[in-house]
């Protein structure tokens, strides 16, 4: 098969116009190698076809109760899964097989994971024709194991571990068994550079090319922020890439229910897609500009108003417009996360009508169909009806306050960066020379040297093969 470059990932007009047309006629949910052309933001509403513009929403005032505008980009739009972490994925086994880190022949990937990132590693592995094994914390959505097994090899690479979402620990302990087999090569996506790296070329510049679109319409918009939950902290990655160019500034978010860098805290949530107790060892730290906490009280009930036609009916009595809420369908749980902290930053800076706050949705509603149910069960036994849906929209979105939210300070920066010391130093093995390296911004700039350096292997790849010629 013939790779995708990661500057051909980053802008899909570079890939070859042969690879396009043959992409045509490819389901774009089939484990086809030509799929891996499609791990980009520029895929179109049918996933087939290629656009100008990455795809996403603009949300009014009417739903936000802001001025600034909060632009998602939509991650249900990548192949295979629905969401964007397939590129996470491919942005950390692609540069193991090309610098012999890996042998699809011989070595098994092993995906720990809070759910997103294990199933596009499985379709990864799948497409590359290597064994694909998904670690996940079993309280995960039912939707994400039944694509799960669908798409591995053997019931058996479903490797469930204690826990819910913040259960991370637990997914490393598994991990670290596994690792007692060497064949198993442990693809973390937490302290894989390849995740942030993929996600700074190529979800930043996207991000970019929205913003550009905005502006070619109203030259007076700033880029003032970027907003995005932790999880694995790769797709703060984009933020970097940003913040270099725009001046944005860079927004972590995390639960409430688990506010370890807002508050040095613990507990348990339901944002699916944002594992927590831990600050990976990708984020960079020092270069973030403010914290926020998300309830998963507020993500829970605002899957339901977004996904049932009680509350599309009030949306719309509200002056919500029907594309904005044909959008909906397109935010999982961490994607409504990161849109209320988007207006909770907006609210904070104070920001007004020329101003953007960029974000993304992750995943859409379809991976959250059960959880819909069990919230119903759970918070509205007497029925979610007109009633209930204005409750909800009330508490949950229109009253979004500044409260759990913190602009950092050079100290604030250090006592984040630090909590990270005891996972990565103390319990994975890490020397305090590279832990401590990550302080200082010209490391992430020395970074980003690899992905020419990649992109050179992947073509040369490519050509030993016999089937890269203008790729």
């Amino acid at each position: 098969m013939v790779l995708p470059t990661f500057s051909q990932l980053a802008d899909p007009g570079k890939i070859p116009e042969r690879i396009r047309e043959a992409l045509a006629s490819v389901d774009p949910d089939a484990a086809h190698p030509l799929n891996l052309f499609r791990v980009h933001w520029y895929n179109g509403p049918d996933r087939r076809q290629q656009v100008a513009v990455p795809e996403h929403v603009v949300l009014p005032r009417e739903l936000t109760g802001v001025d600034a505008r909060i632009v998602v980009a939509l991650g249900d739009r990548f192949p295979m899964i629905g969401a964007h972490k397939v590129l996470a994925a491919y942005g950390c086994l692609a540069p193991r097989i090309v610098t012999g880190g890996f042998n699809p022949a011989r070595h098994r990937a092993v995906w720990p994971s809070t759910g997103n990132y294990c199933r596009g590693g499985v379709a990864i592995s799948r497409i590359m024709g290597c064994r694909g094994v998904a670690v996940l914390p079993e309280g995960m959505s039912r939707e994400r194991f039944d694509w799960l097994e669908q798409w591995v090899a053997d019931p058996d690479d479903i490797v469930r571990t204690p826990g819910t979402e913040s259960n991370v620990k637990e997914i490393y302990d598994a991990c670290k068994e596994l690792a007692k087999d060497s064949q198993n090569v442990i693809l973390n996506q937490f302290s894989e550079f390849g995740n942030h790296l993929a996600h700074y070329a190529c979800t930043g510049a996207a991000l970019e090319r929205v913003y550009e679109s905005l502006r070619e319409r109203d030259g007076s918009l700033r880029l003032r922020a970027f907003v995005s939950a932790s999880g694995s902290a790769g797709t703060l990655g984009a933020g970097d890439y940003l913040k270099e160019r725009h001046g944005t500034k860079i927004v972590a978010v995390e639960a409430l229910e688990c506010p370890t860098m807002l508050y040095n805290g613990f507990g348990e949530h339901n944002i699916q897609g944002i594992g927590d107790k831990h600050i990976p060892f990708i984020h960079n730290v020092m270069n973030t500009d403010a914290v926020a906490a998300i309830s998963d009280r507020d993500t829970d009930a605002l899957n339901v108003l977004f996904n049932t036609d009680v509350g599309r009916r009030l949306l719309a009595h509200r002056g919500v417009d029907g594309v904005t809420i044909a959008a909906l369908s397109s935010f999982g749980l961490s994607s409504i996360c990161n849109v209320l902290a988007a207006i909770k930053t907006a609210r904070a800076f104070g920001m007004g009508v020329g101003d953007v706050v960029v974000t993304v949705a992750t995943d859409g509603a379809t991976m959250y169909g059960t959880e819909l149910d069990k919230v119903l069960r759970r918070d509205f036994r007497d029925g979610f009806d007109d009633a209930a849906a204005a409750e909800t929209y009330g508490r949950s979105l229109e009253h979004v306050d500044t409260d759990h939210f913190l602009e950092l300070g050079e100290r604030d920066r250090e006592r984040i960066f630090n909590l990270g010391y005891f996972t990565w130093v103390e319990q994975q093995g890490v020397s305090v020379e590279d832990f401590t390296a990550r302080r200082l911004q010209p490391f992430w700039r020395d970074l980003r040297d690899q992905l020419p350096l990649w992109d050179s292997m992947i073509g040369e790849l490519n050509a030993r093969t016999g089937l890269g010629e203008d790729a």
